[in-house]
């Protein structure tokens, strides 16, 4: 891998933070297809691996989904996540038959020290609405939520908010959910929580996470088609 110049890619995230659009900018009143996009790396993290699901919308069900594979450009650097993982989506994003209306990431909007998270980052470079879905806080306070089902708080950075921190399940660790790209603070809660079926994540990035890491419920998606050859592991 490269030499990295971090002072270089601190100067490029604050530039390109500012070309982040933070309220609704999109032509649709319901989403057609939704996407939910995952990455994650193998081989000790020489290879990034960056998985895209589409699903219909309102019924949720899985339609198309790519992985790409392809050699890790850029070491782990905390705060510059989205460097290193973009490369990846762009080829999974590449090889999609149709687009998507609004794209789900698992991981963090401008809910980041310089606004920058994967969700916004990836959401520039395809020009889409989308959406930061983050297990993990990266940045801010927000007060203790209650136990129940839907409770939320804003989290709070530098003084503005980045995210909602809502608990979408009984007994789970909230989702931190911010703007990406072309969607508002509160459309983007919206629209994750019109999403839900059940489970902690929302059903696109729950699925991204089921091709990616090719869990059961994706192996018995795939027994139930009649062209499996859909997906592309290279």
């Amino acid at each position: 891998m490269e030499i990295v110049d971090i002072a270089g890619l601190r100067a490029q995230q604050i530039a390109t933070a500012g070309n982040v659009i933070r309220h609704d900018a999109f032509d649709f009143q319901t989403p057609s297809i939704i996407a939910g996009a995952d990455v994650g790396f193998e081989q000790g993290g020489e290879v990034t691996r960056a998985a895209i699901a589409l699903l219909r919308f309102p019924s949720l069900e899985l339609i198309e989904y790519q992985v790409a594979r392809i050699n890790t450009t850029m070491p782990y650097i905390p705060g510059f996540l989205s460097f290193r993982e973009y490369p990846a989506l762009l080829a999974a994003w590449q090889r999609l038959s149709q687009q998507p209306d609004l794209v789900f990431v698992d991981g963090h909007g401008i809910s980041h020290p310089r606004r920058l998270g994967v969700a916004s980052h990836f959401g520039l470079l395809i020009d889409r609405p989308t959406i930061g879905v983050a297990k993990r806080r990266l940045c801010g306070r927000f007060e203790p939520l209650s136990d129940e089902p839907d409770a939320r708080a804003p989290l709070i950075d530098k003084g503005e908010q980045v995210a909602w921190v809502w608990r979408s399940k009984l007994r789970c660790n909230p989702l931190f959910i911010s703007t990406g790209h072309r969607v508002g603070l509160d459309s983007a809660l919206h629209w994750v929580r019109r999403c839900m079926r059940g489970y902690r994540l929302p059903e696109p990035t729950r699925w991204a996470d089921a091709v990616a890491s090719n869990r059961m419920a994706f192996q018995r998606w795939r027994q139930g088609q009649e062209s499996p050859d859909l997906f592309n592991p290279q």
